[in-house]
């Protein structure tokens, strides 16, 4: 099992919870669960431990919300986007897209590496930075995942017809 099998299986990753995973609410909600763990981990300076309460909060948010929405068809641009993640979680990436993907993951591990430095060390400058290329390459890596999903329906439809 690979660690990208292992992550979806932790997260019960089933084809019904991928079509709400995929869903554009349960998509910018993730997103915006970057900002709302920051604030938690920074609000250790005035909450002192209590401030784990809120760290769990997002993390329980993050971990329920591939549960709550409402199954979508990859209509819209998140939902492609997410379908494309599903392919390349089952290991359906050709090899023109897996250099580009190691580059955008690797480029939002970055961001996450200076975001971890600015938490621990509480300079905004690296959290904002790393921040912005986290989320930066999320959302690329969302497009690049819709344009995987999009060849793969391509590729379908043509192998359909032959």
């Amino acid at each position: 099992m690979t660690r990208k099998n292992a992550a979806a299986t932790v997260h019960g990753m089933s084809d019904e919870t991928w079509k709400r995973h995929a869903n554009p609410w349960s998509v910018w909600t993730r997103l915006a669960a970057i900002p709302a763990f920051e604030l938690a981990v920074w609000s250790r300076q005035w909450l002192g431990w209590w401030c784990l309460a809120a760290v769990l909060i997002v993390v329980v948010w993050l971990w329920l919300n591939v549960h709550l929405f409402q199954p979508v068809e990859p209509t819209s641009w998140a939902a492609k986007g997410i379908y494309g993640e599903q392919l390349h979680v089952d290991g359906k990436v050709p090899a023109e897209h897996k250099t580009t993907f190691n580059w955008l993951i690797a480029s939002g591990l970055v961001g996450f590496a200076l975001i971890a430095w600015g938490l621990t060390a509480l300079t905004i400058w690296p959290l904002a930075l790393g921040t912005v290329v986290a989320v930066l390459a999320q959302l690329w890596r969302i497009d690049r995942y819709g344009l995987l999903f999009q060849q793969h329906l391509h590729e379908q439809s043509r192998g359909d017809t032959a």
